[in-house]
């Protein structure tokens, strides 16, 4: 792997009117040694010929196509296996960064030593405007403190695989937060940044925006994959759910 390579890991299912954002967001990066794989997952509109066009101006981008839709996690997975950086950053398709992200996140990883970071974020409505407050995220999160936390955002996070060792996605709801949880069960520390780097588009029909399934979800991550018991796990939903409506009490 290239020593500083960073892999930039971008599911997209029906993305058109947003994927050129996020990935003109990576070209506009201050940092530029990086690849971007963006996964179409059998979308029903123009996302790939709008991804094939922009990779096809810039060798940097590589699109994957899946022959079957198989959501969000399996399409993180087809990324992971032909990725090719030390580094990994996750972007989903309807988020963008700001321009110096991948340069200051990783310039912070390497400073730190940790594998696995995270930044501040602002949320923004569906059509990209109005900036809501700034979502702070704490110093660091051990394995027991992110069972009960909200703080990292996925198009935030950055892995260091010279530490962790290759990873893989579970096919499950919430395989960004079983990564997470994987790579922190070993005793690692996840760190994080204090600046606003990234933009969260907040869509009405987001797999995040249903409260209700999203609680029975965290629920079956705590019993199912975590193997916690029923106890261990109400405790860790009272805190995963106290600390969402925090974080999302005001836009």
């Amino acid at each position: 792997m290239p020593a500083e390579l960073v892999s930039v890991i971008t599911p997209a299912y029906n993305a058109a009117a947003y994927v050129q954002r996020a990935i003109v967001s990576v070209q506009a990066q201050d940092y530029a040694d990086w690849e971007m794989l963006v996964v179409d997952d059998c979308s029903g509109d123009s996302t790939r010929e709008t991804v094939a066009e922009l990779a096809a101006a810039d060798p940097r981008i590589r699109l994957i196509t899946q022959t079957t839709n198989q959501g969000p996690a399996m399409a993180r997975e087809a990324a992971l296996r032909a990725s090719r950086g030390r580094y990994l950053a996750f972007l989903d398709s309807d988020d963008w960064w700001l321009p110096q992200k991948l340069s200051r996140q990783l310039a912070f990883m390497q400073e730190t030593g940790t594998a696995l970071s995270y930044t501040e974020y602002r949320r923004v409505r569906a059509d990209g405007s109005a900036p809501g407050s700034l979502i702070k995220v704490p110093d660091s999160l051990n394995y027991r403190q992110l069972l009960r936390n909200t703080a990292i955002g996925t198009s935030t996070a950055m892995v260091d695989r010279s530490i962790t060792g290759e990873l893989h996605m579970t096919h499950t709801y919430y395989d960004d937060f079983v990564l997470w949880l994987d790579i922190l069960r070993s005793g690692r520390v996840a760190r994080g940044l204090h600046q606003d780097l990234m933009r969260y588009r907040v869509l009405g029909g987001s797999v995040s925006r249903n409260k209700v399934r999203s609680g029975r979800k965290v629920w079956q991550t705590y019993r199912q994959i975590e193997g916690l018991s029923y106890f261990r796990s109400a405790w860790c939903f009272l805190g995963y759910a106290t600390k969402g409506v925090i974080k999302h009490r005001r836009f």
